[in-house]
């Protein structure tokens, strides 16, 4: 259950005093640029953990946005998420972001490598699925990484700052992860 553990890190549920180190990269308009929030105000970082917290005590439990931090640090560099979206046909979706000085470490790959896991053996999930911007290639690659395919192409998919936005559309089931991991 959670927290969750990999080689370099700890996925753990939030807490309100993480809200500045969430607010370093909510506020960042390079990070959120494919994201359907933000640039958030502190108000707005403020408001949305507040709203995760409160989802934390759900009986059953449907939706785990965890805190990504480092562990020799316990330093907050991210969010990874995974949501029950449809518990009758075992189905669940997944959404992450970093602060942009942890771009390009594998950090990304690590934690939703974990989130899938913890979705699959955990929560009894059949597929798990994700969106990404089609210019958004770092995403994608880390999907890649993990073994999702990508299944198709949602034509304004998204109302994201003014305007229909595209999307991509990947997804993984339970037995291809385990045949990906040789479990």
């Amino acid at each position: 259950m959670i927290p969750l553990e990999t080689q370099r890190l700890i996925l753990r549920d939030f807490v309100e005093s993480d809200w500045q180190e969430v607010h370093k990269y909510a506020a960042d308009a390079e990070v959120v640029r494919y994201l359907t929030f933000g640039p958030n105000t502190e108000e707005d970082t403020k408001n949305f953990l507040q709203r995760e917290i409160s989802l934390q005590g759900e009986e059953p439990r449907q939706h785990f946005a965890l805190a990504v931090t480092l562990k020799p640090r316990n330093q907050l560099i991210g969010i990874c998420r995974i949501s029950v979206q449809d518990a009758d046909n075992k189905i669940g979706s997944i959404g992450y972001s970093f602060t942009k000085e942890f771009w390009g470490k594998g950090y990304a790959t690590e934690a939703v490598k974990a989130v899938v896991s913890f979705g699959f053996q955990e929560l009894g999930l059949h597929r798990i699925f994700a969106t990404c911007h089609p210019e958004n290639i770092a995403s994608a690659r880390v999907m890649h990484k993990i073994g999702m395919q990508q299944e198709g192409y949602l034509r304004e998919h998204h109302w994201i700052k003014g305007e229909w936005r595209d999307s991509w559309l990947y997804g993984i089931l339970e037995h291809e992860w385990r045949g990906v991991n040789h479990l």
